[in-house]
């Protein structure tokens, strides 16, 4: 289930200007601007994207640059992923901090399918009909962890409201699947919101990861816009609920897509009053031209500010930066925000 899902994931997709017949065929196409724009199998091309499609992709600024140090770990781990023929979302999005999390022997694995039954506006994941339930998953899952020998595994997926429990059981069983069978390694379990159904919640919180994240994304005013199929006050009520349930809490802003510098400031105060330990701040890079437009740079002076803060208004981690993405360093976050249990103990 966790195939080979690069063109998704790679920010390469969807600027075609020649494509096979054989594409035609199997893709809705709109011409736009000079290009042609392609949408997703199975369904046309929606009235966002074609609005969003009109404006060129945006040419990154400098400081937008990733420096490749390959480690002996990152090595070693590299050549067993090839070896093996596992697969993470690391390599697979082409993620620009591949080199460090690996070097930390950390990596991130997407479930439920390749297809999400909701769309968010930044996310180059499909939206369209899920693949059929895989109960056999979280067992594949759980042994590419410890065929990797990871020391710390986060787990992300789609929505799945097709389903009667919204993937509840799905993702509790790959947190169980991977503490069975690598005891030690730590989970970190990004959720969607399962519309706030207890029942749901509970089942994943029963499976004890070690961090729940959910995160928020954006601020409200442009929320339903970025976001439609979540809620703002539902989101922040999924991360106060997990809270409650004792587990270290994890949410994630995404800078660029329209907010403005005071909004940034009142969603880190909401997330924090909703309960929320840990935040990482990065800079929205647009997948394809049917992605929301990038609408600033944020530059990386902003992003210490926001750093100093979050911390200053009582996150115990914070990971903020232009390319930081929310599983970056999260072992070492999940420490940082058990050392702050302690200390407050």
């Amino acid at each position: 289930m966790i195939g080979s899902r690069a063109a998704r994931f790679s920010g390469r997709v969807g600027a075609e200007t020649s494509i096979t017949q054989q594409k035609i065929k199997a893709f809705s196409t709109r011409t736009l601007a000079g290009m042609t724009i392609v949408a997703p199998e199975g369904r046309r091309l929606l009235r966002v994207e074609a609005r969003n499609a009109e404006t060129p992709i945006e040419r990154k600024p400098e400081w937008i640059k990733v420096k490749a140090k390959m480690g002996p770990e990152f090595t070693q781990l590299s050549s067993l992923v090839k070896r093996e023929g596992l697969h993470t979302v690391c390599q697979e999005a082409g993620c620009p901090n591949i080199y460090e999390c690996w070097e930390d022997r950390e990596a991130t694995f997407l479930i439920g399918g390749d297809q999400c039954t909701r769309r968010c506006d930044f996310c180059q994941i499909d939206t369209g009909k899920p693949a059929e339930f895989d109960a056999d998953e979280p067992r594949r899952v759980g042994e590419s962890v410890a065929t990797m020998g990871l020391k710390y595994a986060t787990v992300t997926g789609v929505a799945r409201d097709d389903l009667p429990d919204g993937g509840a059981w799905l993702y509790a069983e790959t947190v169980r699947q991977i503490h069975s069978l690598v005891p030690g390694c730590g989970v970190e379990l990004l959720i969607p919101d399962f519309n706030a159904v207890p029942e749901q919640l509970a089942e994943v919180f029963s499976a004890a990861p070690e961090v729940l994240a959910h995160n928020v994304e954006t601020v409200p005013r442009i929320f339903k816009r970025i976001r439609p199929g979540f809620r703002y006050d539902r989101s922040l009520g999924v991360i106060t609920q997990a809270r409650k349930a004792g587990l270290v809490t994890k949410s994630n802003l995404i800078l660029g897509m329209g907010e403005e510098r005071a909004e940034i400031s009142q969603a880190l105060r909401d997330l924090h009053e909703a309960g929320c330990e840990l935040i990482t701040i990065t800079q929205y890079l647009r997948p394809t031209p049917r992605h929301h437009p990038v609408e600033r740079w944020v530059k990386p002076e902003e992003f210490v500010e926001l750093r100093e803060e979050a911390e200053e208004i009582g996150f115990a981690g914070v990971m903020s930066g232009p390319l930081v993405r929310s599983s970056y360093r999260a072992g070492r976050l999940y420490r940082q925000a058990l050392d702050a249990r302690t200390a407050a103990a």
